[in-house]
């Protein structure tokens, strides 16, 4: 899954073009670019499966940049142009033409408003990367929207889903993902994890764990893991605001007896 990057290094943006990065966001876009073509012949498990591989290539291209010191101004942009694609308008036409197409224009207007809630997530985060805590997002990142979108395909067609029960369903989830997208909703960012640090061990044994739970049922467990981060950022939110509060009442109440 993609965490939506700046292209920068210690020493700010650089200018130049590099290969490595820039063809890794490459294969992201034909991926996206593949999923609209297959959503449209009605290869629905097939496009869902080219999304979540861009999801891959799209994570790699920001690490490898980082780790190469080829991050840029171009890389910035290219990325965010070819996320439109990948994570906007193909997961767009997946599920439009998936699950939404028998509700006519209230169907088509769902796709194009998480099309359009995307490109606001990408240019928010482009103009406040310098502001933003790096172990958290605000709003909802697109490649997750995407990769809900995708995984529930695959899930759906694993558990041999009825056609008829899956529209309200996904219509609803559509708006959903658009609004959090936009959303002032935190969630939390896997960036600050290091690979090239030697007390790695304890995320190098988590993450063989969890490649074994999800190849013994990926398409369940990949749309599970989805859906638990998505529900993730309101359940914090909410956890996040109780605690203010009391912290408040308790300040408050200090207060008070201060004075007395």
């Amino acid at each position: 899954m993609r965490h939506e990057k700046g292209h920068h290094t210690g020493n700010g943006p650089k200018k130049g073009i590099y290969l490595l990065p820039n063809m890794l966001t490459s294969a992201s876009l034909f991926g996206g670019f593949y999923a609209i073509i297959a959503s449209i012949q009605g290869h629905f498990e097939g496009a869902a499966t080219a999304i979540l591989i861009s999801c891959v290539f799209d994570a790699l291209d920001g690490k490898v940049a980082r780790y190469t010191g080829t991050s840029s101004d171009f890389g910035r942009e290219y990325d965010s142009l070819c996320d439109l694609v990948a994570f906007g308008a193909a997961p767009g036409v997946l599920a439009y033409q998936w699950a939404l197409e028998p509700f006519g224009r209230l169907g088509w207007f769902a796709c194009f408003t998480l099309l359009i809630c995307g490109a606001l997530r990408l240019d928010r985060f482009n103009i406040q990367t310098a502001e933003m805590r790096k172990d958290r997002f605000k709003g909802l990142p697109i490649p997750a929207a995407a990769g809900t979108i995708a995984t529930l395909v695959l899930f759906s067609h694993s558990l041999g889903t009825p056609a008829e029960s899956k529209h309200v369903f996904v219509i609803i989830l559509v708006y959903a993902l658009s609004f959090l997208m936009v959303s002032n909703i935190e969630y939390m960012s896997f960036k600050q994890v290091d690979l090239r640090k030697k007390n790695t061990f304890n995320v190098l044994v988590s993450t063989i764990l969890i490649f074994m739970v999800i190849a013994y049922r990926p398409t369940v467990i990949l749309f599970l893991i989805m859906a638990l981060y998505v529900i993730s950022g309101p359940v914090l939110s909410l956890h996040r605001g109780k605690s203010n509060a009391l912290l408040s009442n308790d300040d408050e109440v200090t207060e008070r007896h201060g004075r007395h």
